[in-house]
């Protein structure tokens, strides 16, 4: 039994676990789009009888032959934007329409004008520290209220933050998370373009965008207790991604380019100094798979089809 969207009725979850109880061979399946009413609400939230999983965008492994990677950096790979007729304008409707009105639909904010600023702002942050008191500077709103706005943007399972890598530190790090939404096509469609914008800068986040979501699938999907961080010094070397769990320590920097040289790798260079423990590699545009210095560089065609959650290593 198949009851979607089970957030807008919360009260199914009693008839659930009635029908459950009474007949335990019943098999059900709950999905749902927003955690936030269940989880501040009274609802019942089975415990012990669920087994919770996350879905996420399309992967590059799943779609196999039809996966394109420009097409990917461009409209993301939502599935309802994947598919339709006009990626294009879907996704504009998904940003513009399905976002507000999810908001509207819960009675999450009473201004949803300072919320439509926001996700403008927050575009600005994608893969960065986050600095909850500029963003609320840019959208003239007091900062408890960004922080309640981003909030209801992780509640609605649009957006997540990467804590830092810190076991075992020998360097002084940065504190601060940084920010992404879930798909390179959403942040994309609300990222501003225009004139003062370089495009290599927005293709750039984009593609460090869809490494991201796609190692947040990986780990999901694969259950195994592994964690997504970054890196990041006080002096301000950083590696982009940090995978780490029972069987796993990578360290993954991400370049929108089709050439790298030595300068591109000292961050990866640093990390594995400090971790000798860890396999380090550079994801980039090129055509041909590197070693420089020891470390692996691997176009992005061939790394994001290759990360199939059945394999227990990275590609």
């Amino acid at each position: 039994m198949v009851i979607d969207e089970i957030q807008k009725a919360p009260a199914l979850l009693d008839v659930v676990h009635e029908l459950h109880e009474s007949n335990r061979r019943l098999r059900f399946v709950l999905t749902g789009s927003s955690a936030r009413k269940l989880r501040r609400g009274a609802a019942n939230l089975l415990a012990g009888r669920l087994v919770e999983t996350r879905m996420h965008p399309f992967m590059a492994a799943e779609l196999g032959a039809a996966f394109d990677l420009q097409r990917a950096l461009t409209i993301g790979l939502v599935p309802l934007v994947w598919n339709a007729a006009d990626p294009a304008a879907t996704l504009r409707a998904y940003a513009s329409l399905y976002l507000r009105e999810e908001v509207q639909a819960e009675a999450l904010v009473r201004d949803v004008g300072a919320f439509a600023r926001f996700l403008e702002s927050i575009s600005f942050s994608q893969g960065a520290v986050l600095n909850l008191s500029e963003v609320a500077r840019d959208c003239q709103v007091g900062r408890k209220t960004v922080e309640g706005y981003l909030g209801i943007l992780e509640d609605l399972l649009l957006s997540f933050r990467l804590p830092v890598f810190s076991r075992r530190a020998k360097r002084i790090l940065v504190a601060h998370e940084k920010f992404y939404f879930f798909d390179a096509g959403v942040y994309r469609s609300l990222r501003p373009a225009g004139p003062l914008d370089r495009p290599e800068e927005i293709a750039g986040m984009a593609l460090e965008s869809l490494v991201a979501q796609h190692l947040r699938a990986w780990i999901d999907y694969r259950a195994d207790g592994a964690q997504l961080y970054y890196w990041r010094t006080k002096s301000g070397s950083e590696v982009d991604f940090i995978v780490y769990g029972p069987d796993v320590f990578w360290a993954i920097e991400v370049k929108h380019a089709a050439r790298v040289g030595s300068k591109d790798l000292r961050a990866l260079a640093a990390f594995r100094e400090d971790y000798p423990e860890a396999s380090v590699c550079l994801l980039y545009m090129g055509r041909e798979r590197l070693a420089i210095n020891g470390i692996d560089c691997i176009p992005c065609a061939e790394f994001l089809p290759g990360l199939h959650p059945a394999e227990k290593q990275l590609p």
